[in-house]
């Protein structure tokens, strides 16, 4: 048996500006963190015991003899792809799917990365986020960027760069008190909506105009004047949070499908109760909203999302990983 933990990521700046078509010819960067909120995959091999081969349990449960017959796509591929037989997955996470997170792509990353330890193979960091990021944008043909694989594998505080060769990982260095102060800064809260992810994508598809290109390099450039706040200890943190307002109204008009007026107003709300910025996290739609907050205005924030779940977080220094194997059905190869 066989269990991973792979954690979700907060994306701060530069997102969108991960997607293929944009840095290929342009560049791109996202500044991202992983914090403490996972999702679980439990492997094992099925007992032949079964008139069915395959056992998947996630949202619903799916009984098969053909991997060819799974309905969750992500799964029958990501089988095909590794040649995997006669399994029972189980998928549980601590927070809902569709909400801004990563949630699809750390569950990826946490497959493949059980399905290679079952099979008593080793991958490192660089071969689960490509496989992902195979997975979910070639196999699956779904809509999106890279980040999200590459910070569920990959873990930490990162600044991710993007150009027409791939990617880069590159870890943000600052000290532990500027990290847990810009941490305790930070509150999220869900909005209670939910989406996909590719659907966001595919709808913002129809607004791609050069004027959103224009705000995409804008949002790109800011992911450099994030970095010199958090890593100069001569700047003042809280401009983080201004910039964070910054690069929210600049996504906002990337595509008609980021915002609705629900969320405008509960993200004006934050505001007017004291936060200096903030974002939706994710493709757009739904999800968690994310303020930068200062310690004496947080209970007036909390009380003016009243209607939401406050969800507290402490920033993750890891990405997947193994928790559990048992040495009886493998020996896992280092």
């Amino acid at each position: 048996m066989i269990i991973t933990k792979t954690p979700f990521r907060m994306s701060f700046f530069g997102g969108g500006t991960d997607m293929e078509d944009y840095f290929k010819e342009n560049g791109g960067a996202v500044l991202s963190t992983t914090f403490d909120k996972y999702c679980y995959v439990n492997v094992r091999h099925l007992p032949r015991f079964f008139d069915y081969s395959t056992e998947l349990t996630y949202s619903k449960t799916e009984r098969v003899t053909s991997v060819n017959d799974i309905q969750h796509p992500a799964i029958r591929e990501a089988m095909k792809m590794l040649d995997m037989r006669e399994i029972r997955l189980t998928y549980e996470a601590d927070l809902p799917a569709r909400s801004g997170l990563g949630t699809s792509s750390s569950f990826a990353v946490g497959m493949l990365n059980a399905f290679y330890a079952l099979k008593g193979k080793y991958a490192d960091k660089k071969k689960l986020a490509d496989d992902a990021i195979y997975l979910e944008r070639v196999l699956c043909n779904e809509a999106g960027g890279w980040q999200d694989q590459i910070a569920a594998s990959f873990g930490d505080f990162n600044r991710i760069n993007f150009n027409a060769d791939g990617y880069e990982v590159l870890p943000v260095i600052i000290s532990p008190e500027r990290k847990r102060q810009l941490n305790d800064n930070l509150m999220m809260f869900f909005t209670g909506f939910t989406r996909f992810s590719s659907d966001v994508q595919k709808a913002n598809k129809v607004s791609s105009t050069e004027e959103k290109r224009a705000r995409l390099k804008k949002m790109y450039e800011l992911v450099d004047e994030a970095e010199v706040i958090l890593t100069n200890k001569e700047r003042d943190l809280d401009d983080f949070g201004r910039l964070l307002d910054t690069t929210w109204k600049l996504k906002k008009d990337t595509g008609s499908a980021i915002s609705t007026g629900s969320i405008d107003e509960l993200y004006e709300k934050g505001m007017a109760a004291g936060a200096l910025g903030g974002k939706l996290l994710g493709a757009g739609g739904g999800g968690f909203l994310v303020f930068y907050v200062q310690p004496e205005k947080q209970e007036a924030v909390k009380e003016a999302m009243k209607d939401l779940m406050y969800i507290p977080f402490k920033f993750e220094d890891g990405g997947t990983r193994v928790i559990h194997y048992s040495p009886e059905e493998f020996e896992l190869q280092k």
